[in-house]
């Protein structure tokens, strides 16, 4: 019999991703609806801190595999470790980020247990009754809202974009049965070898998903010297720079800030929209903000529908107006 909704908690270079603590306190939800448990799968190596955190954020159980043949994410191994898991505990569902490890991940491990994977998720429930996932996720561009179900196989899988759900502030104190798995990664499983590890400059200076305020820009400033005035402000609030999709098409501005459908999905607790007219592709990344400002000249644009609060002008105009009186106030 299945059972247990697990959520498989993503360590890279010992620090867990934010979206598997999000995960974590969903999953949690969706286990008590069903009278489950949630259990968090930490793989990894001299993951001590992370099976901490995984605690404080809610987690039931931990399954937790800690050897140096996972110390660096491999396909064969991680997906070796959580099919052989999966096999001895049976989960009823497993829930992963939607990041680069668990977009690669996901897919093999279901092809493998013979079982369905919804991906790119930006809503989950659960039918209490039938412990069915109810998986949500936008098709065809943002245009339609798909309500996707895994009714038969076990286990249900589907990875979940960053920021679709909010964390809650992690308790210390809290306790967990932890069971540690040894599972020694077999000779010649591995097919590949990491050689180097580069980061892109871009990627370092911009953290999106994780950012509580973010300035973005869009068509609407003319012009990529514009972005100056963008980042200014994002700099006088201590945020972040954003953009949206045709910004980035049009060469503006690397794709590391990218808001919206086929960029990055962010929950700030401030999210400035500059020159953006609201496409749905960029909702469907940035809806989940606390509070949405927009700056605009079109007052009909649809981002005005979503904004909580809106300026119907010249951002070249608003933006160091409002740069300069946040350092006045600061001041």
């Amino acid at each position: 019999m299945n059972k247990n909704i697990w959520v498989f908690y993503e360590v890279v270079n010992g620090t867990p991703k934010i979206v598997s603590s999000e995960l974590i306190v969903k999953g949690k939800e969706l286990a008590a609806a069903a009278g489950e448990k949630l259990v968090a799968v930490v793989i990894g190596s001299g993951i001590g801190s992370a099976i901490e955190t995984a605690v404080s954020y809610g987690a039931e159980e931990i399954i937790a595999v800690d050897s140096p043949d996972y110390a660096d994410y491999t396909t064969d191994a991680y997906t070796y470790a959580l099919e052989t898991l999966v096999k001895k505990y049976n989960p009823a569902a497993i829930l992963l980020g939607a990041t680069g490890i668990g977009r690669d991940l996901a897919p093999r491990l279901a092809a493998r247990l013979n079982t369905g994977l919804t991906a790119d998720c930006t809503g989950v429930d659960i039918d209490a009754a039938t412990g069915t996932i109810k998986w949500t996720r936008t098709a065809y561009g943002g245009k339609l809202i798909a309500e996707i179900e895994c009714p038969e196989a076990r286990p249900q899988i589907g990875t979940v974009r960053p920021s679709a759900f909010k964390r809650t502030p992690p308790e210390t104190g809290r306790t967990a049965n932890i069971q540690n798995e040894a599972l020694p990664v077999p000779a010649g499983l591995v097919r590949t070898a990491l050689i180097e590890k580069i980061q892109e400059a871009a990627e370092g200076a911009v953290n999106l998903e994780e950012a509580e305020i973010i300035v973005s820009g869009g068509r609407g400033l003319g012009k990529p010297e514009n972005f100056s005035i963008v980042k200014e402000l994002a700099d006088a609030l201590g945020g972040v720079v954003g953009a949206s999709r045709a910004a980035v098409d049009a060469g503006w501005i690397d794709h590391a800030h990218q808001v919206g459908q086929t960029g990055k999905t962010v929950g700030p607790k401030l999210y400035i929209a500059c020159g953006i007219s609201g496409a749905i592709q960029h909702l469907a990344g940035m809806s989940g903000s606390d509070t949405i400002i927009a700056v605009n000249r079109d007052p009909d644009a649809p981002i005005f529908d979503l904004a909580d609060y809106g300026v119907v002008g010249d951002l070249k105009e608003v933006l160091p107006a409002l740069t300069a009186a946040i350092k006045k106030l600061k001041s």
